[in-house]
Formats: C-alpha cells, sequence, structure tokens
C-alpha cells in the first residue's frame, strides 16, 4: 500500500507574504508539489467549466476532430499523446482540449478554436471567464515564487515568464472526488530505483500545484520537478490543468540565487521557445 503524501497547503489569501514564501520554498524543495487554496477562482466557475467539458467531450469522434488541435489549440483524441517518451504504451490514455491566451495578444488569442456557438452557447465565455481568473491567481502565485527565490517579488513578469499555454508552473482541479480517495501518485526520488511512489488525496476547493522541468532548470535543481502520474478509476474523469510558460523569446538561465562556486550552473542558457518546441515534439510528435 503506497504511502500518503504530506503536501502543505498554500493559502494565497494570506497577508504574510514573507512567511507564504518561505512556505512555498520549503514544498518546492521537499515535494515541487502543494496545494493552493483561497485562490479566487470560485468553484462555480469551474463547475461549469466541467459541465461544458463532458458536453463536448461526449459528441461524436468526427465532430470532435473539427477542432482538432493547431499550434497547440483544440482538440486531441485518445492516444495522440505521449508525455513519457520512453513509455511503451501507445500514447496516454486521454483526450483533450486546449486554450491558450485569450487576452493581450491578437497573433496568439486569435489560435484558439473555439466549438460552434449554436450548439455550445456558453462555451467561449465559460473558458474566457476562466482562463482570467486562473491567470490572475497564477501572478499572484509567481510572485510569492520570486520572493521564495529571493528575487524582487515582479521578478517573473519583468523577464517574460508569464506567456501561457504549458511550462514551469502548473495549476492541477480535479473535483468531484472523495477526500479520502488519491487523485494521482508522485515520486520525489525519479532518479532511485525502485521508485516510491506516494498518493495525493483530494481537498476540496484546492488547487494541486506543481513545479515543471523548465522551473528545475531554471533554480539549478533546487527547486525539483516531481514525477507524477494519473491513479486509474475504470470511470470518465475530467480535470483541469493551467500552465504558465516564460515567453518565447525568454532567456532561462541559472538564477543567480541558486547558483555559487561551490554550486555552478548545471544547465546551459536556452530560450525558452526552442526548450518547448523539443519537450512538444519529443511529447506529441509536432
Amino acid at each position: 500500500m503506497a504511502a500518503t503524501a504530506k503536501l502543505p497547503i498554500i493559502d494565497l489569501s494570506s497577508p504574510d507574504r514573507i512567511s507564504t514564501a518561505n512556505s512555498i520554498r520549503q514544498a518546492c524543495v521537499d515535494y515541487g508539489f502543494f496545494y493552493l487554496v483561497n485562490h479566487g477562482v470560485e468553484g462555480q466557475l469551474l463547475s461549469k467549466v466541467l459541465e461544458e467539458s463532458k458536453k463536448f467531450f461526449s459528441l461524436p469522434l468526427n465532430e470532435k476532430m473539427k477542432l482538432t488541435r493547431k499550434h497547440h489549440r483544440g482538440y486531441t483524441p485518445f492516444y495522440a499523446e505521449k508525455l513519457d517518451p520512453l513509455s511503451r504504451s501507445k500514447g496516454d490514455s486521454k483526450e483533450s482540449f486546449y486554450v491558450g491566451p485569450v487576452e493581450g495578444d491578437m497573433a496568439q488569442t486569435n489560435l484558439n478554436q473555439w466549438p460552434s456557438q449554436e450548439i455550445f452557447p456558453t462555451w467561449r465565455l465559460t473558458m474566457e471567464t476562466c482562463h482570467k481568473n486562473l491567470m490572475s491567481a497564477g501572478k499572484k502565485l509567481i510572485s510569492l515564487i520570486a520572493l521564495a527565490l529571493n528575487l524582487d517579488e515582479d521578478y517573473f513578469e519583468k523577464v517574460g515568464a508569464l506567456d501561457t499555454p504549458n511550462g514551469f508552473l502548473r495549476l492541477l482541479h480535479y473535483p468531484g472526488m472523495l477526500v479520502e480517495f488519491p487523485l494521482f501518485w508522485v515520486c520525489k526520488e525519479k532518479f532511485h530505483q525502485p521508485r516510491l511512489w506516494e498518493d495525493v488525496l483530494h481537498i476540496k476547493g484546492a488547487f494541486i500545484v506543481n513545479i515543471g522541468d523548465m522551473m528545475e532548470r531554471w533554480t539549478n535543481c533546487f527547486f525539483r520537478s516531481t514525477l507524477h502520474r494519473v491513479m486509474p478509476t475504470g470511470q470518465e474523469r475530467y480535470s483541469l490543468a493551467f500552465f504558465l510558460d516564460p515567453n518565447p523569446d525568454c532567456v532561462v538561465e541559472c538564477l543567480e540565487s541558486c547558483c555559487s562556486s561551490s554550486c555552478p550552473a548545471r544547465f546551459p542558457p536556452i530560450r525558452s521557445g526552442a526548450y518547448l518546441e523539443e519537450r512538444f515534439k519529443l511529447s506529441y510528435g509536432e
């Protein structure tokens, strides 16, 4: 029987920013995962997102394929993605729908694909509202992560680290689970064999936040990107994931607060866009 991961609970509404940043720092060093509560995204809105999603995914495949993913936006069918390139499976047993930025650069927002308004009159409004709310929560969180790394709280915003989608920070929402039921497993020591997997339990109303591979690289492996995998349940399950990424032209290089003469940078600088494109090729065949 797997152990249960004791992930820290971070309160995004806490007025004590320094204490909160210190808690985030410890969480990212120890686990690379934490729960986020009081994030400002209403449960009613999240329920609406899942309701709209269920309607879309219940369509016949040929209808969904009309919105096949282009430029990382739109629908992907079962087995079209393979997040673990070393896996022997034919692909991931899931289908997804990707939405990118909904505000700002028109060249980016116009890449989004939307189901027919005739069939789904409230789909677009629901998804855009949710995206804006999640972005607001993400900006608050990333400023605390900057403080946790002994940086100015607007550091990541100044270097262009608040583009979307996909990347160095992810907020997850898994609704409809019993408190005692595990969502998925995490493995803190990804290079050790055999791997020890720990259960992650559901906390009502909380997001689960994890550090991505790019942030691990950025912090010289000080913050950890932890292996994780979804628990099979034998039934349909819907989830919502929101990713924060640097601007494609942002240069990701070891932060000054994460290296020293005794701990030099482990990775050379790289453009965020180049790094992500390489990862997409491995995972999605694009």
